[in-house]
């Protein structure tokens, strides 16, 4: 910034399993934002690695991590990101227009996912026609309905009450698990890093500790 330098991430060191869900928890500033963008391709290290299924994304250009991006990762943001002018059916699909997915299958796959997170009754609904809990269930079918390897999962409910909070979680945690997939959140939440497997502090751009979540793993033995 101007001549000022600034580390927003630093000697981060961390590997993460497949079908794992991790928490990046910290305050606002801590740097999960940036890690979060790092792992899944939008920004670039100004050194290090970011390998994933051994694939280097840091030596990737920016067609092959698009690329990339299309046909392993899912997001879900905090503001939703809906296309205002699109019905739900319609946010849902337009991924799937990207990978080349016909019509007639991108229409039964965004139905099929809508009626998944309990949307079956507002699949040609507007955003603005929705609550906010609504929104992001729309957000997450969008997220999930190419199966991707990997969720990304930014701040999934800040906008959110208390009791839809609880629900949106437990769909999207619910979700990763029904099909084998990475779920990476990123929170300043401390209950919802209670969904994680491993929880990652961080703290000016730094991983404070690393946490294992005993209560996750005991529920899911149960």
């Amino acid at each position: 910034m101007g001549g000022e330098k600034i580390v927003a991430l630093n000697n981060i060191n961390l590997t993460i399993a497949r079908k794992e869900c991790i928490c990046l928890l910290g305050t606002s500033g801590s740097g999960k934002s940036t890690l979060l963008n790092m792992m899944a391709g939008l920004e670039k290290p100004t050194k290090g690695e970011i390998i994933i299924n051994n694939l280097h994304l840091e030596k990737m250009n920016e067609k092959d991590v698009t690329k990339f991006r299309q046909l392993n990762v899912g997001f879900v943001f905090q503001s939703y990101n809906l296309i205002s002018t699109l019905s739900a059916m319609e946010n849902v699909s337009l991924g799937l227009t990207f990978k080349g997915v016909p019509k007639s299958k991108r229409d039964k796959m965004a139905k099929e996912m809508l009626q998944n997170v309990g949307l079956g009754n507002r699949l040609h609904h507007k955003p603005s026609e929705m609550s906010g809990g609504q929104q992001q269930r729309v957000s997450i079918a969008r997220a999930f309905v190419g199966n991707p390897k990997i969720v990304f999962a930014d701040e999934p409910t800040g906008n959110l009450d208390t009791k839809t909070t609880l629900e949106v979680m437990d769909l999207i945690t619910g979700m990763a698990k029904e099909n084998n997939q990475t779920l990476i959140i990123v929170t300043h939440d401390v209950e919802i890093s209670d969904y994680a497997h491993r929880i990652f502090y961080l703290r000016d751009g730094n991983i404070e500790k690393i946490e294992v979540n005993q209560n996750k793993a005991e529920g899911e033995a149960n």
